[in-house]
């Protein structure tokens, strides 16, 4: 066989296993965003396993994962891709990583109730105080350091989660445009009750590896983090 005959071969054989490892395996994704720092910053190479949430499986507390826009909780420079002809098609075969997705934390299952915060600064979930100190960066509210403040204070309840969804976050707590920012708090007027909460239909996968830049490389902890709450009652 001609050499130019087997490279085309090869080549479609190679885009052949790309489509089917994105479609029901791996994908790999960018970080949109400084959300998810310290673990995560703004341009990562990541990794997004698919066949944890196989067979009905669903996020488990402590798991970092990559969902679709519930609605509106992507700004204009988050949807952004790829720019030039080529890796827009190599994008959309999984052979460059993927943007348009939200990457936060699951802080909440069916049935947690999640509060915001003790003295400590520290959220509870069920009941059962979490320490984030491993992976998560607070954020001031006025005088007050805690691990919730994007609500504009740092005393708040969210739950109990709906069956089939997720409670998020993102690490870096003072920069996240997560869960906590579409809830609906005290004053509010033109808040829709449980926009909050992220479907479990909308969670494309959980990250389990960082690939780039190689100073970065690893997996994503923090999920021991959950061990000792309590499932909701």
């Amino acid at each position: 066989m001609p050499i130019w005959q087997e490279t085309i071969i090869l080549l479609v054989i190679a885009v052949l296993l790309a489509v089917v490892l994105k479609a029901f395996f791996v994908q790999a994704f960018y970080i949109p965003s400084e959300s998810m720092e310290p673990g995560l910053v703004k341009n990562d190479r990541i990794l997004v396993q698919k066949v944890s949430y196989w067979g009905g499986g669903s996020p488990s507390r402590g798991d970092v994962v990559v969902f679709k826009d519930p609605g509106g909780w992507l700004g204009a420079e988050d949807v952004q891709g790829p720019d030039s002809p080529v890796t827009k098609a190599l994008e959309k075969v999984g052979l460059y990583p993927s943007g348009g997705h939200l990457v936060k934390r699951v802080v909440g299952v069916a049935g947690d109730t999640i509060k915001c915060c003790d003295e400590q600064g520290r959220i509870s979930v069920n009941g059962v105080t979490v320490d984030e100190q491993g992976y998560a960066l607070p954020g001031k509210n006025g005088q007050t350091e805690c691990y919730g403040p994007m609500t504009g204070n740092c005393n708040w309840t969210a739950g109990p989660v709906p069956a089939g969804h997720v409670f998020v976050m993102g690490d870096n707590r003072a920069h996240s445009a997560d869960s906590t920012v579409h809830m609906c708090v005290d004053g509010q007027t033109d808040c829709v009750p449980g926009r909050e909460f992220v479907s479990d239909d909308l969670v494309v996968g959980k990250v389990f590896a960082l690939v780039w830049p190689l100073s970065h490389f690893g997996g994503v902890g923090g999920a021991d983090a959950f061990d000792k709450v309590p499932d909701a009652k």
